[in-house]
């Protein structure tokens, strides 16, 4: 599914993303040094020389703005070669939609990615005919992927030289059609959720074979978009003869934070400590010009996101300590999320996946979790 939000025109090009470029090293470099100057300035009584950098700044961001504005009218036409035909290019899309995706929307709707099945680094259209050319050999059991924050479908491809494999190449071995989303991880979870459970039934629909069996995997922030698909199942009606929720037998979640991350609860507390003083107040806004997505991290989905019905829940766990119990891998988990958010387990013990099958790697980070070999071995049991 391909979903382009309104105004998005034609393709982004390199421009594109310097006339965002501009706009931020405006807002957030030029303008917070400025105002960090003024405050330090008043505290010491100021100095002679202040109104003439006042004007040094004004006239430098004033400079970047109409440099912005220019870039991206001249984009607008398509000039420049595409963002998305490159590796690179899809790297800093991606990075930049998970860091201010929602911003995108409503600002640069050129820049902001659609939900899509993806294929060869292009979107494919949900239709018979397109699903078709794209899956030559479809099964009727599919693994749907589901990125993490600011990442793309090529990351479902890291450490392949570590492991001579992907999780693709597994699913696919074990007689499955491995089937790799792209999303804006900048919108919040329900949004995402609502676009991935329309794309769901859109493959049900659309899949060149008649569909038996979906299976979701989903790393990190991707795990929770597949909760809030699911959420969306719950809140509405089934109105098709089949339905996509009912043939899923299989979620996977690697280094989910179900119940939040530690690190966007960190970023979250310092920007607001920051931002109560004025000599720091601009480094505070740095800090807080993140995406709803990233605000979502915060605190996970609790438990008024139910599983889904017929699905296994199969969840993964990773730590930088061989021991899951030891202190330092206790308090830190995989660097990014600790292990009871991983489970859905929290401090009173109640568990949002009751009778999940869960999976403790140890010695690895968050990103250690794609194509690891213990993932390798349980994903080709759990879709046996």
């Amino acid at each position: 599914m391909s979903t382009h939000h309104p105004g998005a025109g034609t393709a982004p090009t390199y421009l594109d993303a310097f006339a965002l470029l501009t706009e931020v090293v405006d807002e957030l470099v030029v303008r917070s040094v400025h105002d960090t100057h003024d405050a330090w300035a008043e505290r010491f009584g100021g100095y002679p020389g202040s109104a003439i950098a006042g004007a040094v700044f004004g006239g430098l961001g004033a400079g970047l703005r109409a440099a912005s504005a220019g870039l991206g009218k001249v984009a607008a036409t398509g000039v420049g070669p595409r963002l998305e035909e490159g590796p690179r290019g899809r790297f800093v899309s991606s990075a930049v939609n998970g860091l201010i995706g929602d911003r995108l929307v409503a600002e640069r709707p050129r820049l902001a990615i659609p939900m899509a099945v993806r294929s060869e680094g292009r979107d494919v259209p949900p239709a018979t005919d397109h699903l078709a050319a794209a899956f030559p050999d479809a099964a009727g059991r599919v693994v749907v992927f589901v990125h993490g924050l600011c990442e793309n479908e090529s990351y479902w491809n890291r450490w392949r030289e570590r492991t001579g494999t992907t999780y693709g190449e597994t699913v696919t071995d074990a007689g499955w059609t491995p089937v790799f989303l792209r999303a804006n991880t900048g919108l919040g979870l329900r949004e995402n959720g609502v676009a991935l459970a329309a794309l769901l039934q859109r493959l049900v629909e659309e899949w060149p074979v008649p569909l038996q069996r979906i299976a979701l995997v989903g790393h990190s922030m991707g795990g929770l978009i597949v909760r809030a698909a699911g959420a969306v199942v719950h809140l509405a009606e089934h109105q098709a003869e089949r339905h996509w929720a009912d043939l899923v037998s299989d979620v996977v979640t690697l280094g989910t934070p179900h119940l939040g991350a530690p690190i966007a609860r960190g970023i979250g507390h310092g920007s607001r400590g920051l931002g109560r003083r004025r000599e720091t107040a601009a480094f505070g806004r740095i800090l807080d010009q993140r995406s709803v997505g990233v605000h979502d991290l915060v605190s996970g989905l609790a438990e008024d996101v139910p599983p889904l019905p017929h699905a296994r829940y199969r969840l993964v766990a990773a730590t930088v300590t061989a021991r899951q119990r030891h202190p330092v891998g206790h308090v830190v988990g995989d660097l990014l999320v600790r292990v009871p958010s991983a489970y859905g387990r929290d401090r009173h013990g109640r568990h949002l996946f009751p009778g999940a099958d869960v999976l403790h790697l140890g010695r690895t980070d968050h990103f250690g979790l794609l194509n690891h070999p213990e993932v390798h071995r349980a994903l080709r049991e759990w879709l046996a």
